[in-house]
């Protein structure tokens, strides 16, 4: 291959649909996916659990409706559109439900089925909550936290947040002193004082008047200062005493990068403000109580958390830091993600989350002294993570669940808050994903792969613990959404190689799904597309690595191999569900009719298989997940004989940055490589997603230089194809623009870049698609079939 800098984008002709598809080729498959059809989505129960609604039919995503007694499919009015309600707050009764619409607060009463607006101003009102005792709503308008009764309609503001000082107070156009005075100005003052009669009876008249005048005055709401700080998470206690808030200060005149567009309607170049690069200043929090009783503001104190001055054990590599960091004896920057208060207002709860991502607290609030107290600890020396993060709340006033992957696997654990006895309800090798609290507050519901890691059900279990009810029965994916009533659940369900649609079930176990939609058109279904084979391997660990494998019917003499890598690091892709990758899952089809064998993996930092292979990952990316790649290989060699000069990959972001290192790395391995919106250097990608990995360029070079593939770039051997949009605001277009830079100083001749001037990092334009993947599939044509 000749080394070229290549940027070009075909023009989309327009492909008759016809209701064959034939032979597969990139045109066909990479066209507006509308051509295989438009999948229900957004589905959501109406609030008297009588309807569901769901996004169909269009690539406009027009809204549907079905009822639990009639399931065909009816497109909704405007006027009902109009009138419906978005997800709110219920009372404990369930027969009031809260809600925000287009800035304003709404009440819906479920049995009269009538909504009464509670707000109407330019404003913007939101997040409104039922107070303890259900007689006021609460919602913030601006920044400051109001209250107003249902019955009477008093409106009473609860904070007034400040930010900035206040004005210093003048009186008759005198300035008033504020306390503020120098030593020089209160010692002139005294001295006036003493020399002067008239100004000693002018300050005692000022001081009567001054009296008298607040003896008069209605008590004020007291200011709370904030400077020029932001404001999050105010939350007032059930019984109306506390309101906690988070401030947050932004760190100033930090750099972010500039993506610059050349296609515009100006027809100038113009600049795109994007983010910060990992290792940046951060937004940092502290968070207060206002005790509206004493009418005093204080601190939640930190200090006394656990583990607050832990050096990560990664410091062990730095002596000299690690000796500096000890010290210094510093605590460890934290933020208090939420408060949760019992349905009494007597207990308080709080989450706690280490900058350094290697612990998550539960901590038990004092309120009235803003102490904290260990209900639950979780450590991990990489970082703490896994599916259910954020799932937690009240059991009733005495227990307070919530996951964690202490076991190894994500799971639902309930802890007795007066005595801090934990209890894990669910266990095995398996992963709680999602989950909820009944109505009832009796049961769990969640959704998990128990049964097998590519397969998600939908499941039940007594808040006290007992064997899981599966209540779904459909193998593949199933996405449920409960009704508000409970009695049924509307699934949103797929399988390998079928996509998306409706199905409704009786909330039982054992009960039939019920198909509403048949959304894939007569095209799509004219060609038998592949069940591929969820199989496993056994790495060089002796770890089981699960993977798609697809076939040929026909292999080629040449007996080639694909190994397509998925995107994310922290993603599902070996289950039984319809891809994220559908685009992918279609070509790995294209490339098994004209011979190829295909492998697509759940390398290790992959989503689904428990907090270790999550984190294998942890200082080394392109180390586990990559050597995975090549003993599927080997294993591919071995068991299904490819042909190990023949082998190639593929995949985008993540799967574009193994690419890359599978090509400098690993060239005996891999002949040919297309790399897609590719990482090529970690230190210049995001913080949130690159510090819990790699943690910070800064403090640890070392998993940085051993996980970027601009370091490795003189391996190159095979022949590399790189694509990228020039408007990626997630890997931006200069981290492929830094590597092609390094590939020509290096004199590297075999590398081609394609670069598509108006995509960003997830492509949206047929035309893009279709001409990066022909390019990738002339790649695998040309140079693995020799």
């Amino acid at each position: 291959m000749k080394k070229l800098v290549t940027l070009l984008l075909l023009p989309f002709c327009s492909v008759a649909l016809a209701q064959q598809l034939g032979n597969l080729t990139v045109e066909k498959i990479m066209r507006d996916p509308k051509w295989i059809g438009i999948s229900p989505s957004a589905i959501h129960w109406s609030d008297d659990s009588k309807k569901i609604y769901f996004n169909w039919a269009t690539s406009r995503g027009e809204l549907y409706d079905i009822t639990t007694t009639n399931l065909k499919p009816v497109k909704v009015g405007v006027d009902e559109q109009k009138s419906l309600s978005t997800d709110g707050t219920w009372n404990r009764a369930h027969t009031l439900k809260l809600y925000e619409k287009d800035g304003d607060i709404f009440l819906v009463d479920i049995k009269t089925g009538k909504t009464q607006q509670l707000t109407n101003t330019t404003d913007n009102e939101r997040n409104p909550q039922f107070s303890g005792d259900e007689s006021k709503v609460t919602f913030l308008r601006g920044d400051n936290l109001f209250s107003l009764k249902l019955n009477g309609g008093e409106l009473v503001q609860l904070t007034n947040f400040v930010h900035s000082a206040a004005k210093p107070k003048s009186k008759g156009g005198k300035k008033v002193d504020d306390g503020t005075a120098n030593d020089q100005e209160k010692w002139l003052k005294s001295q006036q004082l003493e020399l002067f009669d008239i100004i000693k009876v002018d300050e005692q008249n000022r001081k009567l008047d001054s009296a008298d005048k607040a003896a008069l005055e209605p008590k004020g709401l007291k200011e709370i200062a904030v400077d020029e700080r932001s404001i999050s998470g105010v939350t007032l206690s059930p019984d109306g005493r506390y309101i906690t808030y988070r401030l947050a200060k932004r760190p100033a005149d930090v750099k972010r990068t500039i993506v610059p567009d050349y296609v515009t309607a100006s027809g100038y170049t113009e600049d795109i403000p994007n983010r910060t690069k990992v290792g940046a200043p951060q937004t940092t929090y502290e968070s207060f109580i206002f005790d509206t009783q004493r009418d005093s503001v204080y601190q939640i104190n930190t200090s006394a958390i656990p583990g607050i001055k832990d050096i990560p054990a990664y410091f062990k590599d730095y002596p000299k830091e690690l000796e500096q960091r000890t010290k210094l004896n510093e605590d460890r920057k934290v933020t208090i993600q939420d408060v949760y208060w019992s349905g009494d207002g007597k207990k308080a709860v709080v989450e706690i989350t280490a900058e350094d991502n290697k612990d998550r607290w539960l901590m038990k609030l004092d309120a009235q002294t803003g102490s904290l107290a260990l209900l639950y600890r979780e450590h991990n020396d990489a970082w703490v993570g896994g599916p259910g993060q954020g799932n937690m709340g009240w059991v009733d006033n005495a227990r307070f669940y919530f996951e964690s992957e202490e076991s190894g696997y994500a799971h639902i654990y309930v802890a007795d808050v007066s005595n801090g006895a934990t209890k894990q309800l669910t266990s095995g090798k398996w992963e709680v994903q999602k989950l909820q609290l009944s109505n009832d507050k009796k049961t769990f519901y969640f959704a998990a792969n128990k049964d097998y890691p590519g397969v998600t059900d939908f499941y039940s279990i007594p808040v006290t613990g007992s064997e899981p009810v599966k209540l779904t029965t459909l193998k593949g994916g199933n996405e449920v959404s409960l009704s508000p009533d409970e009695k049924w659940l509307a699934i949103r369900y797929s399988y390998s190689n079928k996509p998306w649609e409706l199905y409704i079930q009786a909330n039982k176990p054992g009960a039939v799904p019920t198909r509403v939609t048949y959304s894939t058109t007569d095209e799509f279904n004219s060609y038998s597309w592949r069940d591929p084979q969820v199989i496993t391997f056994k790495n060089r660990y002796g770890s089981d690595v699960y993977a798609r494998l697809y076939l040929p019917q026909h292999p080629d003499p040449a007996k080639p191999a694909v190994v397509f890598v998925h995107g994310a690091g922290y993603l599902q892709n070996a289950d039984y569900k319809w891809s994220y990758y559908f685009r992918e899952f279609m070509f790995n089809n294209l490339l098994a009719d004209n011979g190829y064998t295909i492998l697509d993996m759940d390398y290790s930092g992959s989503a689904g298989y428990g907090a270790d292979w999550r984190t294998a990952i942890y200082r080394h990316m392109g180390g586990k997940d990559l050597t995975d790649q090549v003993d599927g290989v080997k294993m591919l060699i071995d068991k299904y004989g490819v042909n190990p000069k023949h082998v190639g990959l593929y995949g985008g972001s993540y799967g574009g940055f193994i690419t890359l290192m599978a090509m400098f790395t690993e060239p005996d391995v891999f002949t040919s490589g297309g790399a897609i919106r590719s990482v090529t250097d970690w230190a210049h990608y995001n913080h949130g997603y690159t510090d819990e990995i790699l943690n910070e360029p800064y403090t640890d070079e070392k998993a940085y230089r051993q996980s970027s593939p601009i370091y490795f770039a003189d391996g190159l051997k095979g022949n590399l194809l790189m694509l990228h949009g020039m408007i990626d605001q997630n890997v931006n277009y200069q981290d492929i623009i830094r590597l092609t830079q390094k590939l020509i100083e290096l004199h590297k001749d075999n590398w081609e870049l394609a670069s598509y001037p108006i995509e960003d990092h997830a492509f949206e334009q047929a035309s893009s698609w279709i001409d990066e993947y022909k390019r990738i599939f002339k790649l695998f044509e040309q140079t693995l079939k020799k």
